[in-house]
C-alpha cells in the first residue's frame, strides 16, 4: 500500500463525524426512514438479492474517501467512477433500488436527504428485514462532488485476501479486530461470484491445488458449480441461509465452509478465530456486535465539500460549474 493512499485511509479515519446524528431528518423530512424502509421490502419482495446487495454498498461507500456516496456516481467524460472499479465491476449491483429510495424522498422532502445518509439507512434496513439486528442510525451526511476508480481500486480488498492483511486494512480505519470479524457476518446474505473461488478450488497459493481449509464434500459442491470452463460470475451461496441474516455463517466458517477465501481465513488465523467460534455459538453477541460496527463504519468522513445531490448518479449542475471553475 503506497504511502499516498495510507495516508488517504488515516485522514478518512480521523476526519469528524461530530455531526452526525440520530433524527437529523425529524424537522425536514419526518417521513425520510419510513420512506426508505418501506422503498426497501418492496425491492426486497420483487427481488430477494437486493437486500445483500444494497447492504454491500454502505461497505464499498465508505471505506473510499467516507460515506458520502461517492460509489453512486456514473462515469463522466472528465471522471472515471467507482462503479467499474476492480473490486466492484460485475460484483455491485441493486443501484436502481437506490435511485427508487431517492426518487420517493425527492417527492416526500425535495433536495433534504443525501444520497450518503439514503446508503446508511437503506444498508440498516436490509439486514432488518433479512430478519437481523435492526439499529439506530446517525445522519446528516453530504454527498462528495467527485469520485475515484483508482482510489477504490488501491483501498477496496480482494476476496483473495486473508485475515491478517484485513486485520490491517481494518485498523487504519479505526476498526478494531472484533469489528472485521463482526462486519464480515455481511456474508450471512447474498451470493458470490465463481470468479472469486477459482483460484481456491484449483490453484491456491500457486499450488495447483485446492485449498486445504475447504471442507471435502463442501469442496465438491463449489467444483460441481464452478468447473474450470465456468461462466465466471456465476453465482453460489455465501452460506447456508443466505436469505436469512443470521450466525449461519459463522457456523460454516467453523466447518471449513466458508466460500471465500478472505471468510474462511477468519477462523484459520489465531487472532480472528476466537470471534468467528463465539459468533458461532452466540447469535445475540453477533447481531449486537455488528450493529455497532456498522454505526462505527458509518462514522467514516473525508471532511470535503459535499452538497445534496437531486440525484444519485450525477452530481448538482452548479456543483459542475463550480468544480470547473476550480
Amino acid at each position: 500500500m503506497s504511502l499516498l493512499v495510507l495516508l488517504c485511509i488515516l485522514n478518512i479515519a480521523t476526519a469528524t463525524a461530530a455531526h452526525l446524528r440520530p433524527g437529523f431528518y425529524s424537522e425536514s423530512c419526518p417521513e425520510a426512514e419510513l420512506i426508505v424502509r418501506e422503498v426497501m421490502k418492496k425491492a426486497m419482495i420483487k427481488e430477494p438479492r437486493s437486500g445483500a446487495s444494497v447492504m454491500r454498498l454502505q461497505f464499498h461507500d465508505c471505506f473510499v474517501n467516507g460515506c458520502d456516496a461517492s460509489l453512486l456516481l456514473d462515469d463522466t467524460p472528465n471522471m472515471l467512477g467507482e462503479k467499474l472499479a476492480l473490486s466492484n465491476i460485475n460484483s455491485l449491483r441493486s443501484f436502481e433500488v437506490i435511485d427508487q429510495v431517492k426518487e420517493a424522498l425527492e417527492k416526500s422532502c425535495p433536495e433534504t436527504v443525501s444520497c450518503a445518509d439514503i446508503i446508511i439507512m437503506a444498508s440498516r434496513d436490509a439486514v432488518a428485514l433479512s430478519g437481523g439486528p435492526d439499529w439506530e442510525v446517525k445522519l446528516g451526511r453530504k454527498d462528495s462532488l467527485t469520485a475515484s476508480q483508482e482510489d477504490s481500486n488501491n483501498i477496496m480488498p480482494s476476496p483473495r485476501s486473508n485475515a491478517s492483511f484485513l486485520v490491517d486494512l481494518f485498523n487504519q480505519f479505526n476498526l478494531s479486530v472484533k469489528d472485521l470479524v463482526a462486519l464480515s457476518g455481511s456474508h450471512s446474505i447474498g451470493q458470490g461470484r465463481c470468479f472469486s473461488i477459482m483460484f481456491r478450488l484449483y490453484n491456491q497459493s500457486g499450488t495447483g491445488r485446492p485449498d486445504p481449509a475447504i471442507e471435502p464434500k463442501y469442496r465438491n459442491r463449489l467444483n460441481k458449480l464452478c468447473p474450470l470452463n465456468v461462466d465466471q460470475n456465476v453465482t453460489g451461496d455465501l452460506d447456508a441461509t443466505p436469505e436469512i441474516f443470521d450466525n449461519q455463517y459463522f457456523k460454516d466458517l467453523v466447518s471449513g465452509r466458508g466460500f471465500l477465501n478472505s471468510d474462511e481465513t477468519l477462523f484459520t488465523y489465531p487472532r480472528t478465530r476466537k470471534f468467528v467460534q463465539v459468533y458461532s455459538n452466540d447469535q445475540i453477541k453477533f447481531f449486537k456486535d455488528f450493529a455497532k460496527a456498522m454505526i462505527k463504519m458509518g462514522d467514516l468522513q473525508s471532511g470535503r465539500p459535499g452538497e445534496i445531490r437531486r440525484n444519485c448518479r450525477m452530481v448538482n449542475s452548479r456543483s459542475v460549474d463550480t468544480l470547473l471553475e476550480s
